[in-house]
């Protein structure tokens, strides 16, 4: 909390495992449907928008939790809901082409879960150690949509257990309404 203990502590979002995941997934989903989606297509765009509102309501649920956890619950929900549309898009994809969506025990998809990537760049580094047959065939863009499905899993699990923290601290701790009725009744105390 604050100095006063009105207004708790509030951001710090980077530092958040969940955070950190949605950012690399906007940037893979820009590079993939930059490479894979028609550019004009609705899907390029709500694929886009999905992965940035992952990002973008993390941040702000962080920075409204100062005032409001449940703004902060709210918003980290529609991050959360934001990841699940864009999961289905991915999966879409793959099915709709005919394309593989690998199980979780496919040795690339191994390789590329032990890489533990944190940001594009590693991505691109594991996309080039596969071997050419698993880049190539049947596309190049399925090891991409698995990637991104593998990282997609990993934020909703994160965000599942965020939401869960959230609520569990709501319940002990209550909200501003609360912290501010703590302060005014401690400082009639004091003032008697």
């Amino acid at each position: 909390m604050g100095e006063d203990g009105i207004i708790a502590r509030h951001g710090g979002y980077r530092s958040l495992k969940s955070f950190q995941i949605a950012q690399l997934i906007y940037d893979l989903t820009v590079l993939f449907c930059n490479r894979y989606v028609e550019k004009r297509s609705r899907t390029h765009d709500q694929m886009v928008q999905a992965a940035r509102s992952g990002v973008q309501n993390i941040a702000e649920g962080s920075q409204a939790s100062g005032t409001s956890k449940k703004t902060e619950m709210k918003l980290t929900s529609v991050a959360r809901a934001s990841l699940e549309e864009l999961k289905l898009d991915y999966q879409d994809y793959l099915r709709q082409r005919g394309l593989p969506e690998w199980p979780p025990e496919h040795p690339a998809l191994l390789s590329f879960k032990e890489r533990r990537s944190k940001t594009l760049n590693d991505v691109k580094d594991w996309f080039r150690s596969l071997s050419v047959s698993v880049r190539a065939s049947p596309c190049p863009s399925v090891p991409l949509a698995n990637a991104a499905l593998s990282l997609l899993n990993l934020a909703c699990y994160l965000l599942d257990r965020q939401l869960e923290a959230q609520a569990a601290a709501f319940e002990k701790e209550g909200g501003f309404t609360e912290n501010l009725y703590r302060v005014r009744v401690r400082r009639r105390a004091q003032n008697r």
